[in-house]
């Protein structure tokens, strides 16, 4: 399918949708509007993605499918900057795709435009109807259970997750992504925003997401928010207990101190976190922090490996950047 990512005034650092979109979806990327970047292009800023230009308005996109909103802002809402080119997108007969708490379905003009033009409104963050609570029995499936947590959001557990699987992939084992987040969703396909559910079921989802993954070696659980993090703790939890894994991986960016937005509460540091991930799991699941990964995007190369390796003594596990190296490194620490 032909895409054009809405990533206005975000990309792509705030963007992370549309980065994920770019760097592990089979979609035909034709253009990124961002009005602050016009005139560039993708690889000006990350050439390890597929290339793509970056305009300023949807008129100014190459003939597409769909147009995805790239960008996942606090709080999940919908900017009405980005409506004009929602509905020049419709417009051109373009489905929309979103991952917003805010439904696209349920905007009136949106949808009334949308049935003009004969066109989808596709809301990934809606949960299915037929949620229920957890069972307890996720630890029934065969495969390898991992789990990709977090000492913050925005660490890297959907990046994590996906390199995990294309790495496992690599070596011949059958694996799969159970996507627990509106990016993971976009780019696998299928998955539940468990950030979206009712607060009882969001367990039995993450539940069901396993036991539905099609893998027969190895599921790795896309993470959400972070466990002591004071707004998200609770979704972090619920995935925790439903997923009932048997390894994690600890995700850290470097230099991180404190909760991003949240500068007034410090992290705890790496290894306590860990502990407690631990702790919290232990009553449903016996799942250990097996590896780490650090996210050192913003490092030089000798920088990072200096960190590399001093999250690695700090946690006692072996540890990465996947996307600097590769996921390789700790897939052997999660399989044994």
């Amino acid at each position: 399918m032909r895409v054009a990512l809405l990533a206005h005034e975000q990309f792509p650092d705030r963007a992370k949708t549309a980065v994920g979109v770019l760097r592990y979806s089979d979609h035909d990327i034709v253009a990124v509007l961002d009005r602050d970047s016009t005139g560039a292009a993708v690889s000006d800023y990350l050439p390890d993605v597929q290339d793509a230009p970056i305009v300023s308005q949807m008129e100014d996109v190459p003939e597409c499918d769909a147009l995805i909103i790239g960008i996942a802002p606090i709080g999940g809402g919908f900017d009405d900057s980005w409506r004009p080119d929602v509905r020049a997108a419709i417009e051109r007969g373009c489905d929309v795709i979103a991952g917003l708490h805010y439904l696209l379905s349920t905007d009136d003009e949106l949808r009334d435009l949308a049935a003009e033009h004969g066109v989808s409104l596709r809301d990934v963050r809606e949960p299915p109807e037929d949620l229920t609570v957890a069972e307890g029995t996720a630890s029934d499936v065969d495969a390898q259970v991992v789990l990709t947590v977090g000492t913050d959001c925005s660490t890297g557990k959907m990046t994590t997750s996906f390199e995990l699987r294309d790495a496992a992939r690599e070596r011949g084992l059958d694996a799969a992504v159970a996507p627990t987040g509106q990016t993971g969703i976009m780019v696998a396909g299928w998955g539940i925003a468990i950030d979206r559910t009712i607060a009882d079921f969001a367990a039995g989802a993450t539940e069901r997401l396993v036991k539905e993954a099609d893998a027969e070696d190895v599921i790795i659980v896309e993470g959400q928010g972070a466990l002591t993090h004071p707004a998200y703790s609770g979704v972090t939890t619920a995935i925790l207990h439903g997923a009932q894994p048997d390894s994690l991986v600890l995700c850290h960016e470097a230099g991180r101190e404190t909760v991003g937005s949240y500068e007034s509460f410090a992290l705890p540091d790496p290894k306590t976190y860990a502990e407690l991930y631990e702790r919290v799991a232990a009553p449903v699941s016996p799942a250990t922090v097996d590896a780490g990964v650090l996210n050192t995007y913003d490092l030089s190369p000798d920088e990072a490996d200096s960190a590399l390796s001093e999250y690695e003594a700090e946690l006692g596990v072996p540890v990465t950047d996947p996307v600097r190296h590769n996921a390789a490194a700790i897939l052997d620490s999660l399989l044994e």
